[in-house]
């Protein structure tokens, strides 16, 4: 599934929490079965936000989708937060 969120970007201001290096990040990651972009849950107040349109129906995420304008800060900040206490030592942050 591809939406376009260009509308809901354009309306929103941009986090300017830090992200780490993407490029060193994908390549980190390779080969791992398990990720967990997909397990944030939106806040109840912003699904609708992310509404799309098929035949079958109106639906939208109740976790936080790829193409968000401040999806990868939201996920970094939440990452940062849980594993503060083991970034560098267990885990690459």
């Amino acid at each position: 599934m591809c939406t376009d969120y260009t509308d809901l970007n354009n309306a929103c201001p941009k986090d300017p929490y830090p992200l780490p290096n993407i490029g060193r990040l994908v390549d980190g990651v390779s080969g791992y079965a398990l990720l967990s972009y997909n397990q944030i849950r939106m806040h109840p107040s912003n699904e609708e936000k992310t509404t799309f349109i098929i035949e079958e129906g109106a639906f939208c995420y109740k976790v936080m989708p790829f193409g968000l304008k401040n999806a990868g800060a939201t996920f970094q900040r939440l990452m940062d937060k849980i594993f503060k206490k083991i970034i560098g030592v267990d885990i690459e942050g």
